[in-house]
């Protein structure tokens, strides 16, 4: 059944990739780009399957098993666009005309050096595919934990980050609600980490979209838990909500301060082996507490800070954000 599946996506690749992408490049003057345009078109495929999958499965649940109502449902519709432009558009581009040839070009530099990347397959001779997917699933979760974490560590970072988090109706789509700058970043790192640890690039593809998929669901507007183990081998729904928990998700209890909790994006345990979990068993408020207006010392009120609502607003917003938490700190 598995090769069946593989052997239908080929198929599929192979027909987009001639009838609409090749002809396309070739009438733009790109023809020295082939190979990198038939990588992306895997890409672009792989995002149109989990828009599917996400429509067929994840759209039902949140009207069936809802935490909220939307009480504005344009902001879903944005983080819809944030999510096409993501998985089948802006960033499949950046990868195989940026990110691919500048990880090719650094992996034959340090070769020419006498450094080969660690593959951590050689470590286990025979080790199964399976096995070997899983693997790396472990260790790439890894990283990405302490990468998620910095982002809440730096006021800069923050500035960048908060666009996440500033989501009041979160849902489905708002997993890709992020700055362009924050996930470029990302993208460099685990992609360098990917090629320091010898991640074949097969199975780096299928590796992020598990990934996403995964990290769909958590952000989906579903009153979903996997039970007191579960909750601790996978991050679920309500264990990511309380993440983004208005004032506890991402600041320190009590201080006002940059920190939170359940930094993980899939496996728990790292949120458990560094002291970072919280299992409160409630699916609570999203959003950042800067948002809204409060009474300062003197007995003023201030309103509260603006996140913008379109993409392009948001996108500025942010980079004002993070030029401003330079100089101080976040609210």
């Amino acid at each position: 059944m598995m090769q069946f599946l593989i052997d239908v996506f080929g198929t599929a690749q192979g027909y987009l990739f001639e009838t609409v992408i090749q002809p396309l490049i070739y009438h733009f003057g790109f023809g020295e780009f082939t190979e990198e345009a038939f990588e992306g078109t895997e890409w672009l495929l792989i995002g149109v399957c989990e828009l599917l999958l996400l429509f067929i499965v994840l759209r039902p649940l949140e009207a069936w098993l809802p935490v909220h109502k939307f009480t504005d449902p344009r902001a879903r519709w944005n983080d819809f666009v944030y999510t096409v432009l993501h998985r089948i558009g802006l960033f499949p581009v950046l990868i195989f005309f940026t990110l691919d040839p500048l990880m090719d070009q650094l992996a034959g530099a340090l070769r020419l050096d006498g450094f080969h990347p660690v593959n951590l397959e050689t470590f286990w001779p025979g080790i199964s595919p399976i096995a070997s997917f899983a693997l790396y699933f472990v260790v790439l979760d890894f990283f990405d934990y302490w990468y998620h974490r910095a982002s809440h560590l730096f006021n800069w970072w923050w500035g960048l980050h908060s666009l996440h988090h500033s989501q009041r109706n979160m849902n489905l789509w708002s997993d890709d609600r992020n700055h362009l700058l924050d996930d470029l970043l990302r993208d460099v790192y685990m992609a360098l980490i990917a090629l320091g640890i010898g991640v074949p690039p097969g199975q780096y593809v299928l590796l992020v979209s598990v990934s996403r998929i995964l990290q769909s669901l958590q952000h989906a507007n579903v009153r979903i838990h996997f039970g007191r183990i579960g909750e601790r081998l996978l991050v679920s729904p309500r264990y990511h909500r309380m993440h983004h928990a208005i004032g506890v998700g991402h600041e320190s209890t009590g201080q006002g301060s940059l920190g939170g909790c359940n930094f993980a994006v899939l496996l728990p345990v790292w949120d458990i082996i560094f002291r970072t979990a919280n299992f409160t068993p409630e699916f609570a408020a999203t959003g950042v507490r800067g948002q809204y207006p409060y009474i300062n010392r003197a007995g003023l009120a201030i309103p509260g800070r603006d996140y913008g609502r379109g993409f392009w607003r948001q996108q500025w917003l942010g980079l004002k954000r993070m030029v401003e938490y330079m100089r101080k700190t976040p609210d």
